[in-house]
């Protein structure tokens, strides 16, 4: 009974990690994009009334594409931190992790939801999210200095379905756009909470259940 359990967690692990490392290359792929810098391709493209007008915002808008990738990846390995054997792996992953989303993520996608495509509620939505990104970090942060450790995992697992949401919010697109062909400024208005407020739910779910 306990071996079978514990081969369905490995095989979830594995599953997990797989479908990570397709979404994570789709991400990188989108990063590649604005290398070498250029204003004219993907998402900047839809921007250049805030590029032209603006100096400020691609300085804002490449801090945050530049940055979130590396989020990602540090925080997925700090969530598998038992699977290394490294000394201080996980600590050294969260502190890059932590450093980047309270420095440069975060702050940058609160200027750029101030400025997000769909009007106010996406705007409203996007600097919410940033607001709150930035917090359950610094929450997690301050937790560990203190030694509260539960607590602080619980914090780095609502920041780190904060995080995600730069991935569930492209699926949800995915999904709305192939089922309902909406106009594209609904579609931005709809993603913009899908993308963060149900992880946010889910993780919530889960912490008081005590399944993290």
């Amino acid at each position: 009974m306990l071996s079978a359990k514990k081969n369905i967690q490995n095989i979830s692990k594995i599953l997990l990690i797989i479908g990570f490392a397709y979404f994570f290359w789709l991400m990188l792929k989108i990063t590649l994009e604005y290398i070498p810098l250029d204003t004219n391709v993907s998402f900047l493209m839809i921007k250049q009334t805030e590029v032209v007008e603006r100096p400020e915002y691609l300085w804002f808008f490449y801090s945050h594409v530049y940055t979130s990738i590396f989020v990602l990846f540090a925080g997925f390995l700090a969530i598998l931190r038992k699977d290394f054997a490294i000394k201080n792996f996980h600590k050294n992953a969260g502190k890059i992790y932590i450093f980047l989303i309270l420095i440069f993520a975060a702050p940058s996608g609160i200027y750029m939801g101030i400025f997000a495509n769909g009007g106010f509620l996406s705007k409203i939505s996007f600097v919410i999210l940033g607001c709150l990104w930035w917090f359950t970090t610094f929450k997690a942060y301050q937790l560990a200095r203190q030694k509260k450790f539960k607590e602080h995992k619980q914090w780095m697992w609502r920041s780190f379905a904060l995080t995600i949401s730069a991935i569930t919010l492209r699926m949800w697109k995915v999904i709305i756009v192939y089922l309902f062909h909406p106009n594209p400024m609904d579609v931005y208005q709809i993603i913009a909470w899908l993308g963060w407020v149900p992880n946010l739910i889910l993780i919530e779910y889960l912490i008081r259940k005590k399944h993290i």
